[in-house]
């Protein structure tokens, strides 16, 4: 069996990494690894390739950033001359990002079938991009890979068949607890100054908190209130430091939160799992801190990934800068939310979806 697995942006690295590290103990697959490079620069993309121990790309598309039409557009181009000359038995794609739908559409035109790691999430929020993604490539997916059982009902309610569907479990945690290990001997902690259990942990990037500056700046503003309890930790976007630079967006005085560049997949691990809290818009941190078992404010409406809040360690706060504020200070203030691992959440998906292609494709 002759698979393609497509990587773009930073959160398709965590779900590609188990996946060649599977297929290289499997004879009867070979596996090349193409990066589109919509995640091009060394935060964004190198350091994590280190971090996981990606092999280097066998093919490096270079498409870099535009809008959504441009990157898809040049994605779609530059993917259709490798599917000509590789002619794989499948293309694996993983999670949401642009070069998950691009490589999607172009498979499915060239009738190679095309298998989605992640397969099944829903916010019902067409306004997110991420959602079009989501739901065009499961449309095009001969195999959905899902994480959850309510992945599978969403996918049921839009008319796929059963035999399209394959509950594997969560390639993302296979990444999570293969390297909690090795991020245990990062030394970020120590080099910023923080003590285990004693402060938050905040990513922000998507366009509903930092677009606009007023909005992000209300939420800034809510930061420098949660720094009076504990030191925050800031690892800032592109995306977001853009906005905060060109708007001039005051920063809390002093040091109480601190901005740094984006940490490397080790180092944020390590920073994640000793945190005393996590706020976020990041879909696969929710996922994260439900294993770890830390505490998550979602500042989103609404979320892909209801089984963190069922289950897990997840509150889904709004966007609007007090909720936000009053969501901390509950998940603060309140006990320690018990929480379960989701099922199937267990490090072995990667093996999961080894075995269903092999089934199914092998020669």
């Amino acid at each position: 069996m002759k698979a393609v697995l497509v990587v773009g942006a930073r959160p398709n690295f965590m779900k590609a990494a188990p996946l060649m590290r599977e297929f290289g103990r499997r004879p009867g697959i070979e596996a090349l690894l193409v990066h589109t490079g919509q995640h091009y620069d060394e935060n964004m993309s190198k350091v994590f390739f280190d971090d996981l121990e990606l092999p280097a790309p066998d093919i490096h598309l270079g498409v870099g950033s535009g809008s959504h039409a441009q990157q898809t557009a040049r994605v779609m181009t530059a993917f259709e001359p490798v599917l000509e000359e590789q002619r794989p038995d499948v293309t694996i794609v993983v999670g949401d990002v642009n070069s998950t739908l691009a490589c999607s559409v172009v498979s499915s035109k060239m009738h190679v079938p095309v298998a989605h790691v992640e397969a099944g999430l829903r916010s019902f929020d067409l306004r997110m991009p991420e959602e079009i993604n989501r739901m065009v490539t499961d449309t095009l997916s001969r195999f959905c890979l899902t994480t959850c059982a309510d992945a599978d009902e969403n996918l049921r309610r839009e008319g796929v068949a059963d035999e399209r569907i394959f509950f594997v479990g969560n390639a993302m945690i296979d990444s999570l607890l293969f390297y909690l290990e090795r991020a245990a001997r990062s030394a970020v902690l120590g080099e910023l100054g923080l003590v285990e259990g004693g402060y938050a942990l905040v990513t922000l990037h998507r366009p509903s908190n930092v677009d606009d500056p007023a909005q992000l700046a209300g939420l800034i503003g809510v930061l420098g209130r949660l720094s009076e309890r504990m030191p925050v930790l800031f690892p800032v976007h592109p995306r977001t430091r853009a906005v905060i630079d060109s708007a001039n967006i005051a920063l809390p005085p002093g040091e109480g939160v601190r901005l740094v560049d984006p940490l490397g997949y080790l180092d944020f691990l390590q920073a994640m799992r000793h945190s005393r809290i996590v706020v976020t818009d990041s879909g696969g941190i929710q996922e994260e801190t439900t294993v770890l078992g830390i505490p998550c404010v979602t500042v989103r409406e609404n979320t892909e990934r209801p089984i963190t809040i069922e289950l897990g360690t997840n509150v889904l706060a709004g966007i609007d800068p007090p909720g936000v504020e009053a969501a901390i200070a509950g998940a603060l203030d309140s006990e320690k939310r018990p929480h379960t691992v989701p099922p199937l959440w267990d490090g072995k998906a990667a093996g999961r979806i080894a075995d269903v292609l092999e089934r199914h494709l092998s020669k």
